[in-house]
């Protein structure tokens, strides 16, 4: 049961992470609960490797989640006005 918990509470910080990340980057993007929820959790990750192997430190918090986040919102926008097709 705690495995299934903690995948809901992934899912629960994606969201919140990825909404932020849309909300502070100002502009139109159609991806939808799971593409923000996946987003939020790609930001995270990245945030989190960033920390440990950059900044020698554990977690990558809030706001490094959420500038990266943001980070891969730009790349996608960016992406898709070269005529990149859908990300």
């Amino acid at each position: 049961m705690s495995l299934v918990l903690y995948i809901i509470f992934l899912g629960f910080i994606g969201l919140v992470v990825g909404g932020l990340a849309r909300l502070l980057l100002v502009g139109r993007d159609p991806i939808g609960f799971w593409g923000t929820m996946l987003l939020g959790l790609a930001g995270s990750f990245l945030a989190g490797l960033f920390s440990w192997f950059v900044l020698h430190r554990h977690g990558g918090g809030l706001i490094l989640s959420v500038i990266f986040s943001m980070l891969l919102l730009w790349l996608r926008r960016r992406s898709i006005a070269r005529g990149g097709g859908r990300f």
